[in-house]
């Protein structure tokens, strides 16, 4: 087995870091602090290369890898989850849907836009009512004409709501199958079509600069040819969009564990007590250790699972894993810094609150950690 990157990846590993130490990091706790979406960080992370990084040429996008893909995701949150977030969303949710189920002519007028990183598009799944099951959407589109009627609401969409929403992807009920389940579609919605309101959501206790939504849609018309795809495939388009978006989730707690641990390792190894370094108490020291197995696993872990992307071989388990684990591992390794870093963990100034605010999401955002369970205990037969 070769465990070496290539060199494309390499470099993109190379680039990120750079850059996320360079741009974000002296912006990231002040961002954080205000809540506030940064349009000119997103568009210099465009200029990069960071949005469409799984697209082809042809629609302007990086045609890069699953795991180079990855491995951006992770070095972004290493610095900042906002940030990650961002990107994560724009690829595996925004861009992802379009580009796997959209037609040429959907692709040929969204994608190079949006792969540029001009624009950002969202993923109108969640509802109030519906959140783990995503079968449960109230949201309904009813055919009118040449023109499709829809009404309902969303709720927690990344990127729906900023100035550079160029619109959002939404899952209706558009009927009723002969087994008696609702029928699912989806709709591609423009930002300022008439009864569509996209409203940004405050108070967050994690990715506080990272743009979070609400969505409104009162009697709003969208002509036939923006259903993504088929009238009725909309449950399964979400269903495959979500099995690559665990794998950015992934990367955003093993991107964030690996920046909680760095930031703790460094503080063990200059706080003296007792007359010398805290890193050399065995109580300290086997923190830092069970940290660094973690992440070593996790990393192991979801770059199978994006291997067996690449390699076009089944991984929605393997998915669901990464996922599960690399979120859950961040959640111990992160409170594993705050105590190592004593009262001063507590405090902004250090960082490491903010890792361990950002986590959080991580184990309910794209299937909470017991739906994975959930998802894993099906495919092993229970």
């Amino acid at each position: 087995m070769d465990f070496d990157l290539n060199k494309e990846q390499e470099m993109i590993r190379k680039e990120v870091r750079k850059f996320a130490r360079k741009e974000i990091a002296p912006v990231a706790a002040e961002l954080d602090q205000r809540e506030e979406f940064s349009p000119e960080l997103t568009r210099k992370m465009g200029e990069i290369g960071l949005f469409g990084m799984i697209v082809p040429d042809r629609y302007e996008g990086q045609e890069m890898d699953y795991l180079a893909y990855i491995l951006a995701v992770e070095e972004l949150a290493r610095v900042d989850g906002s940030q990650a977030a961002t990107v994560a969303a724009g690829n595996s949710l925004g861009i992802g849907p379009i580009y796997y189920f959209g037609t040429e002519e959907q692709k040929k007028r969204y994608l190079p836009k949006l792969c540029r990183g001009e624009a950002l598009w969202g993923f109108g799944l969640t509802e109030p009512g519906a959140g783990s099951d995503a079968g449960g959407s109230r949201t309904t589109a009813v055919k009118d004409g040449g023109e499709w009627v829809i009404n309902g609401s969303k709720i927690f969409i990344t990127n729906a709501a900023c100035e550079m929403t160029l619109g959002v992807t939404v899952q209706a009920v558009t009927g009723t199958r002969e087994s008696g389940k609702p029928e699912y579609t989806c709709f591609l919605v423009e930002q300022g079509t008439k009864g569509f309101q996209a409203t940004p959501m405050h108070g967050k206790m994690m990715w506080r600069a990272s743009n979070t939504a609400e969505l409104y849609l009162d009697d709003v018309r969208v002509p036939e040819e923006n259903v993504l795809g088929r009238q009725g495939d909309g449950f399964h388009q979400m269903l495959q969009t979500l099995d690559g978006g665990r794998l950015s989730i992934a990367a955003m707690g093993l991107g964030g564990s690996q920046g909680a641990y760095e930031k703790a390792l460094s503080y063990a190894k200059s706080r003296v007590q007792f007359g010398q370094p805290i890193s050399k108490f065995q109580a300290v020291g086997f923190k830092l250790a069970d940290s660094a197995m973690e992440i070593e696993l996790a990393r192991n872990l979801l770059y199978k699972a994006c291997w067996l992307r690449d390699n076009d071989r089944p991984f929605a388990k393997e998915a669901a894993m990464a996922k599960l684990y690399c979120s859950e591992a961040m959640n111990r390794i992160v409170d594993r810094a705050v105590q190592v870093h004593g009262g001063y963990g507590l405090m902004q100034d250090y960082g490491v609150e903010r890792f361990y605010r950002d986590q959080k999401l991580l184990e309910i955002g794209e299937g909470t950690s017991e739906v994975q369970r959930i998802v894993i205990s099906r495919y092993i037969g229970c």
